[in-house]
């Protein structure tokens, strides 16, 4: 198996040889595509999924710091912590492997997506999926990032995009 993610349609595709499986419609990041640290934007090219985090977790656990906070995400608790990037119900850790481009250093800029803690997540009901608004992770609805998180492995190939 392995998964395109295609920045301009907003599109998650999860491909068994090239048999497409799956299609999802995501939220990468606000800011576009980019691979620098601290630019918010979503990172191009070839990546692996190098951690699964939540099994067994609770559909809307909240995450922070990749660990689940006994939290169960409701409206309310965003007024309480409006400053959160919501990250829900499961985690899929990327990590770049194209060195140069989404992995390591050049000339002093750090370029590593795993570094950069992008992850493909679950989020709150009411962000919109189909429109950029994330600071460069890939958002999921939280069933469909459960589907996802139970179809694949670690390691499994992600290709990103424009």
């Amino acid at each position: 198996m392995h998964i395109q993610i295609s920045i301009s349609d907003q599109t998650l595709s999860l491909f068994d040889e090239n048999k497409l499986i799956k299609q999802y419609t995501i939220s990468t990041a606000k800011n576009g595509v980019g691979e620098e640290m601290d630019s918010e934007c979503t990172p191009r090219g070839k990546h692996i999924v190098s951690d699964k985090i939540g099994e067994g977790c609770e559909q809307d656990s909240v995450f922070v710091g990749r660990i689940a906070t006994g939290e169960i995400y409701e409206p309310e608790l965003r007024e309480l912590h409006p400053e959160r990037d919501w990250i829900l119900t499961r985690i899929l850790w990327l990590s770049g492997i194209e060195y140069g481009k989404n992995k390591g250093e050049v000339d002093g800029i750090n370029l590593d997506s795993h570094d950069r803690y992008i992850y493909i997540h679950g989020s709150p009901d009411d962000v919109a999926m189909g429109q950029p608004g994330s600071r460069g992770c890939v958002r999921m609805r939280n069933s469909e990032v459960i589907e996802l998180f139970d179809l694949i492995e670690l390691g499994t190939e992600v290709d990103i995009c424009e």
